[in-house]
């Protein structure tokens, strides 16, 4: 039988973990609750979501927006000093360790769809984009059906790779279809001339043009052939924590918060070139924002 002073130690041990009237935290919240620290995934070359912008330290749009789930996972946690530990994810990757709980989370650049969702799930849409091409401005493609016979890359495990090998089998292209380790490999097949045009969403081609050598060399062109909205991904079924997750960035749009936070990373000189991307706010995207939700595009 336990004495009154170790089940009194253990009351107050268990009060401080929990605030007054809270009930005790489960899944994820739990997960980062024992171990004192979240641990969010992170693109080491998707500008300007999520890269390496000084060689070391995780920034971008996307990592901004995470920063805010960490200041709602703390205040749900009554933990102001929760730590926050950065791992690096690949397209191929980022799954599998959400999955494994390598990461808490991962706020990228990553397609909210169908596939993904048996996995994963999705918070509330943080941006909207179009699958577009990159080539140079002396190339003469202009549209998908210029690509014929032609080396185009992606980067492996993208929705855009999916699209392009449906494209290339169902229209008898004649594609030399490459695939890259992450955006920033595929720009440098691009720029050295070893693929004719790169596909990918637009504001990530916009990021890649941003830091090339020459970035009026380069142009984003061509029909979108889908439309997608990027979300957060938390580990499947985990509802308490998606429910933070949500709540954080539906605080920050409703705020208005999310224009400062855009204008930033979309408007402004950004590194590690000071360039400007002069990307806009879509019309999607502003929807998106004015009625947030976490279904894939088109539904």
């Amino acid at each position: 039988m336990r004495s009154p002073k170790l089940c009194l130690a253990a009351c107050l041990a268990a009060a401080i973990a929990t605030p007054a009237g809270a009930a005790a935290p489960t899944g994820t919240l739990k997960k980062i609750a024992d171990s004192g620290t979240i641990v969010i995934g992170h693109r080491d070359s998707a500008i300007p979501f999520a890269y390496l912008a000084d060689g070391s330290k995780p920034a971008g749009y996307s990592i901004d927006l995470a920063g805010k789930v960490v200041e709602a996972v703390r205040k749900e946690l009554g933990r102001p000093n929760i730590a926050v530990r950065y791992a690096l994810v690949t397209g191929q990757t980022r799954i599998p360790l959400l999955v494994n709980g390598t990461i808490d989370l991962e706020c990228g650049a990553t397609t909210n769809n169908a596939e993904r969702a048996q996995q994963v799930d999705f918070s509330v849409g943080i941006f909207s984009i179009g699958t577009r091409l990159m080539t140079h401005k002396a190339s003469g493609i202009r549209d998908f059906a210029d690509l014929k016979g032609k080396n185009v890359v992606v980067a492996a495990g993208t929705t855009s790779e999916r699209i392009l090998r449906k494209m290339n089998a169902d229209a008898n292209m004649g594609l030399n279809i490459v695939s890259a380790k992450d955006n920033g490999e595929a720009f440098l097949m691009l720029e050295t001339q070893r693929v004719a045009a790169f596909m990918s969403d637009d504001a990530m081609l916009y990021g890649e043009r941003a830091k090339a050598r020459v970035p009026t060399d380069w142009i984003v062109t061509g029909t979108p052939q889908s439309r997608e909205v990027y979300g957060c991904m938390v580990r499947k079924g985990d509802t308490a924590f998606k429910a933070v997750v949500d709540k954080a960035l539906k605080a920050v749009y409703a705020s208005g918060e999310i224009e400062r936070i855009y204008q930033k990373w979309f408007m402004q000189p950004i590194p590690p070139k000071g360039l400007n991307m002069n990307f806009p706010m879509s019309p999607e995207w502003r929807a998106l924002i004015r009625k947030p939700n976490d279904q894939p595009a088109g539904r």
